[in-house]
C-alpha cells in the first residue's frame, strides 16, 4: 500500500506576522553538549533574561520531552535520531509561531546537527555547543548516569560508550569549567547579541 503525498495548507497569517506582533525575530538556540555539560542550566538563565526584556520564548528540554512526546522511545540510536527529529519539528513549529526557543539535547551526531539546522531559514538557528570537559561532566552526575554507563547498566550512552562529535563551527562555544554560572550567561548574551545584530 502506497503512502498519501503529504501536502502543505497555506494560511493567512503568516510568521512574519507573527514574529511582528510580538515585535521579536523568532528563532531557535540549540544547545548541545554531553549530559552534566550545564545545558539546562544555562537555558534557564537565558530564558530568566529573556523573559524579563518582555521578549516570548519556550523551553525544549530533552528530559522533559521524553515524558511526554517522545516517551515511546528508547535509547537506542534509532530512536534518538527519531527523539531529535520530533524535537526539531516541534522547534520548527514554534518558530513559526513568533517564538525565541531554547532547545537543549545533547545531539551527539554531526548528522541529526545537520538536520535539525536545514529545518529553518540561516538567520533562524543559533547553534550553542556547552564544551564543559567529560571529566567535569563526571563529577557533576547528580543522576548516576555516567556510573550505571561505566558499569555497562546504560548502553549507548554519549561520550562514555557511544560517540559524541564536537561540533566543528558552532555560532557560539560556552565552557562552564573555566566560569561560574553568572559568567557564563554574561558571555552568552554578549554573543547572542552580536549574532542577532548582523
Amino acid at each position: 500500500m502506497s503512502k498519501s503525498h503529504p501536502f502543505s495548507q497555506d494560511f493567512k497569517i503568516t510568521k512574519a506576522d507573527r514574529a511582528l506582533k510580538k515585535q521579536q525575530q523568532p528563532m531557535c538556540i540549540w544547545f548541545i553538549g554531553l549530559s552534566g555539560a550545564g545545558k539546562s542550566t544555562l537555558i534557564d538563565a537565558l530564558e530568566v533574561y529573556l523573559h524579563k526584556k518582555y521578549y516570548h520564548t519556550y523551553v525544549l528540554d530533552g528530559d522533559n520531552l521524553r515524558n511526554g512526546l517522545c516517551d515511546d522511545l528508547s535509547f537506542s540510536n534509532k530512536d534518538r535520531d527519531e527523539n531529535l527529529r520530533r524535537a526539531g519539528e516541534v522547534a520548527r513549529l514554534m518558530v513559526d509561531a513568533g517564538l525565541i526557543v531554547l532547545a537543549g539535547f545533547i545531539s551527539p551526531t554531526l548528522e541529526q546537527r545537520t538536520k535539525i539546522r536545514g529545518l529553518f531559514h540561516k538567520n533562524e538557528f543559533i547553534e550553542v555547543y556547552v564544551s564543559t570537559a567529560l571529566e567535569v561532566c563526571e563529577q557533576r552526575d547528580t543522576k548516576g548516569l555516567y556510573a550505571k554507563a561505566r558499569a555497562g547498566e546504560i548502553k549507548d550512552f554519549s561520550g562514555v560508550n557511544s560517540v559524541f562529535e564536537v561540533p566543528s563551527c558552532p555560532e557560539i562555544t560556552i565552557d562552564t569549567k573555566t566560569s561560574c554560572i553568572e559568567q557564563s550567561i554574561l558571555e552568552l548574551i554578549a554573543q547572542l547579541k552580536i549574532i542577532m545584530q548582523r
